[in-house]
């Protein structure tokens, strides 16, 4: 409850919401595996957040991201920081002990080939951690929810109308519709032919008693808000 409140004060206050869901993130990681000496991997790691949290862990961390402005929104990027896509990650194949990304999935118009990229640059028996906010959950639009049920566009139009300026994800262009149907078709295809094992499918921020609701078509989609795959990398 705590997360989905700072959820709001994302564009207002981004020290509390980032900081809160890094440190979260580094504990949920844990729970897969033995952060301690392990080199990882986080794909839109941002400025800086997800490092201070996951290096109190024990892990050797490196960060990627597509936009210099947000690897420099906090300070000058740090060491281990590299400016590149997801999508084409700059990582040599099955070198890296866990590959991390938290909410950038919806953010990219080829998000199998994110995945993908992900599954490649992991070690064999490593750890790939994929979570992202869906199209159809409460804050799926981000701050121009929850007008997106009617339409990315729209409520894009709306948001620049009423603040001024347009919103910093901007349907189309830096956001996009995404459900959790797409990317659990595309794990189990993927564990079809080997590539991977699905640990764990489960909504991030629910109580264990939930985890359910990610097994019910078209409920999942609403309520689960923010999809976890949690993959073994073969």
């Amino acid at each position: 409850m705590e997360l989905f409140k700072a959820f709001r004060v994302e564009q207002t206050d981004p020290d509390y919401f980032y900081g809160m869901l890094a440190a979260d993130s580094a504990r949920q990681v844990s729970q897969y595996t033995d952060l301690d000496g392990k080199t990882l991997l986080d794909v839109g790691g941002g400025p800086g957040y997800f490092a201070d949290a996951f290096r109190r862990a024990g892990a050797s961390y490196l960060g990627i991201d597509a936009d210099l402005g947000e690897l420099a929104a906090r300070s000058e990027p740090g060491p281990g920081t590299v400016l590149g896509s997801g999508m084409a990650l700059p990582i040599r194949t099955g070198s890296i002990d866990v590959c991390y990304s938290s909410n950038v999935l919806e953010h990219v118009d080829k998000p199998e080939l994110m995945a993908d990229e992900m599954v490649r640059v992991t070690k064999p028996d490593g750890l790939v951690y994929l979570s992202y906010m869906l199209w159809w959950g409460p804050f799926g639009g981000h701050e121009t929810a929850p007008w997106h049920y009617l339409g990315g566009h729209y409520a894009a139009r709306r948001y620049a109308r009423k603040e001024g300026h347009p919103p910093k994800n901007v349907f189309g262009e830096s956001l996009f519709r995404i459900t959790a149907t797409r990317m659990i078709r595309w794990a189990k295809q993927r564990r079809s032919t080997g590539k991977v094992e699905v640990l764990d499918i489960v909504p991030r921020y629910h109580p264990n008693g939930a985890k359910w609701v990610v097994h019910v078509p078209g409920v999942r989609e609403i309520v689960t808000w923010n999809l976890v795959l949690v993959l073994r990398a073969r």
